[in-house]
């Protein structure tokens, strides 16, 4: 589903009265979408600098990312980390991962940034970690999955934060639309509200942040 022209112009004012990106990010949002395949899946302005204040007002220690894609959204996230915190990303793609190093360096940030390259589902279970906050946004057929081995590295009291929950509106419309990620984002959504542990909130924002914090020391 596009756009209406209604609502680019609503988009276009938020971004127009919106904070403006850092000249960093302004060259590697420029670059994305001149050079890669699905620049689409950046973050971009406005959808970054909301990672940015929700990590400056968590304040997190560490933070795990999954699917750093060009790295646009961890060098967000990490503006907010503790003077001694870390963030860990992990990208599937040896070709994309090698994009995002190169703008973390540029960033200065290849000491607070830790990019790992390989399956997130592989990769998780081994991390000796508890997060404050996690970012999920990877292959959306496995975002369950993500979420399952997560759930118990997540501190009581931290949050997850899940993009593209709205999937282009297509997760309203069960018989119109029965694609694999359609389909899978639509079971997350569910099992996230019929979570016992949890409390979440839908935020339309571009394709849908569901934003989810842990109440209990459930694992």
């Amino acid at each position: 589903m596009e756009l209406d022209s209604f609502n680019k112009e609503i988009w276009d004012y938020i971004e127009s009265y919106s904070s403006p990106e850092d000249p960093l990010l302004e060259e590697l949002n420029r670059f994305t979408h001149l050079r890669v395949i699905h620049p689409r899946m950046l973050s971009g302005k406005v959808q970054g600098k909301f990672l940015e204040f929700i990590s400056r007002m968590i304040r997190p220690e560490r933070i795990l990312e999954i699917g750093s894609y060009t790295g646009y959204s961890a060098i967000c996230l990490a503006k907010g980390l503790q003077s001694d915190g870390k963030l860990i990303t992990i990208e599937i793609s040896d070709e994309i991962a090698g994009i995002a190093k190169k703008y973390i360096l540029k960033a200065g940030m290849e000491e607070k940034i830790e990019l790992i390259c390989g399956d997130a589902l592989s990769i998780i279970p081994d991390l000796n970690e508890e997060f404050d906050l996690i970012f999920i946004d990877a292959e959306k057929e496995q975002y369950c999955r993500y979420f399952e081995l997560v759930f118990p590295k997540v501190k009581k009291g931290g949050y997850i934060i899940a993009d593209n929950t709205l999937w282009d509106g297509k997760v309203v419309f069960e018989k119109e639309f029965k694609d694999s990620a359609s389909i899978a984002l639509r079971e997350f959504n569910k099992m996230i509200i019929n979570h016992p542990g949890l409390e979440n909130i839908i935020i339309p924002l571009r394709d849908g942040l569901t934003l989810i914090r842990k109440l209990s020391d459930l694992k």
